[in-house]
């Protein structure tokens, strides 16, 4: 099962390992499907009976062996109907396949020659016995630096070919362009969204030829707002004060980064107050971190007497963005210090990772896409809980080349690396 964030290719990979095997592909989305008649078949005294997709994928491919790809495994509905994920555990178990019974030609059918891949965004909604029947491949996003060459290679070439272009004489797109397009316009895990901008780019080029237009159409960086208008995304800086603390989220669409601002409102009455839609998973967070703080600020070098009037106000952008998950624990807490103490955190640093109210910092998920997220913000320190160290040595070199992690098990760390 390839998981990851929309975009990446893992379709079209699917579709290579039918190429490379000489096999016949077949692809049937189940994303939705709440009919487990879909995958089983339905029985023949039904009006407008038929055989489920399986023998529909054999019929079709004419192949005993096919690969078969079940795309958006994530997202399989149930209802009254039946559960199709269920009717799903017979068929990709491969000691259960060689009798695949389905119910409109109601004999046994053998699915152990065919090679399953499945597709998914995330894990969590997929049921655990299912999940254990697949082998997991986690697909990260990309960098700009391979989005560029994506571009390059094989994105604008369709392109062109489908607008029924020459390569070289009729569109050349400058490699700034491409780069501003990628910063700009695209700014995403996968490279579904530049695969538009390219599109849009290339039909306007058409309209311009039609328009007799010298060959070929030149695109600099300085054109690539007259195609496709205003900038998407603005390049960010990351924020710096006292409070402001940089921390990582996983989101199903890839890695990102996440400001965490604490500020003190007034010295009236001791307490805190959360804003940008958090969850409660994330709210907790907070007042854990909030409790932990409080009762052992005399260690980090507060004053004892800090939190006995303060109200403070803990804000995490974007305010219509929804957020939640326990993985802010710890940048939530150096936020309340950095505020307590007067003191702005060293620049360049970014964590992730859960604190418990003993201090511990447990491990989280989601690194590599969370590290991808730290490095296009040039970002060269990272927190990491040392639990994680093992995800840290899987993801691959080109991503950690560049960044210096940090590895902690208790929260002190965090303050002695930071202040």
């Amino acid at each position: 099962c390839f998981v990851g964030p929309p975009g990446v290719g893992k379709t079209s990979l699917g579709r290579a390992i039918a190429e490379a095997l000489n096999r016949r592909f077949y692809r049937f989305s189940v994303g939705g499907m709440r009919d487990e008649a879909e995958i089983k078949g339905h029985r023949r005294t039904y009006i407008g009976a038929m055989p489920g997709k399986l023998v529909q994928a054999l019929r079709d491919s004419e192949s005993a062996n096919p690969v078969i790809m079940l795309d958006e495994i994530d997202k399989v509905g149930a209802s009254y109907q039946g559960d199709p994920a269920s009717a799903l555990l017979e068929v990709l178990d491969p000691e259960q396949n060689t009798t695949f019974h389905d119910h409109y030609l109601d004999v046994d059918l053998d699915l152990s020659k065919v090679l399953f891949v499945c597709t998914a965004n995330q894990l969590d909604t997929i049921p655990g016995p299912l999940l254990d029947r697949m082998e997991v491949i986690h697909l990260s996003g990309y960098l700009d630096k391979e989005k560029l060459a994506i571009a390059h290679k094989h994105l604008l070439p369709r392109q062109l070919q489908r607008a029924g272009l020459r390569q070289r004489g009729d569109l050349k797109i400058e490699a700034p362009a491409l780069r501003r397009i990628i910063e700009q316009y695209s700014r995403e895990a996968g490279v579904r969204r530049l695969d538009k901008a390219l599109a849009q780019v290339v039909r306007k080029a058409v309209v311009r030829l039609l328009k007799d237009a010298p060959r070929p159409v030149v695109v600099t960086a300085g054109d690539v707002e007259t195609y496709l208008g205003k900038p998407l995304y603005e390049k960010e800086a990351l924020q710096r004060g006292v409070g402001i603390v940089t921390g990582l989220a996983w989101t199903p669409l890839g890695g990102a980064t996440l400001p965490v601002e604490a500020t003190l409102v007034h010295r009236k009455q001791a307490g805190l107050k959360l804003t940008g839609q958090l969850g409660n998973v994330m709210q907790e967070s907070a007042n854990l971190a909030y409790s932990y703080v409080r009762g052992n600020a005399a260690q980090f070098g507060i004053e004892p007497d800090w939190f006995d009037d303060a109200y403070l106000h803990v804000h995490v952008p974007a305010g219509a963005t929804p957020k939640d998950g326990p993985s802010a624990g710890v940048t939530m807490s150096t936020a309340l210090v950095s505020r307590a103490l007067g003191k702005r955190p060293k620049a360049g640093f970014a964590m992730t990772g859960e604190l418990t109210l003993t201090g511990r910092v447990y491990p989280v998920g989601g690194i590599r896409e969370k590290l991808l997220a730290a490095k296009r913000q040039k970002i060269r320190h990272v927190v990491l809980p040392a639990a994680n160290r093992r995800d840290w040595e899987e993801v691959p070199d080109h991503i950690r080349r560049g960044i210096e992690v940090h590895f902690v098990e208790q929260f002190e760390e965090v303050v002695d690396l930071l202040f």
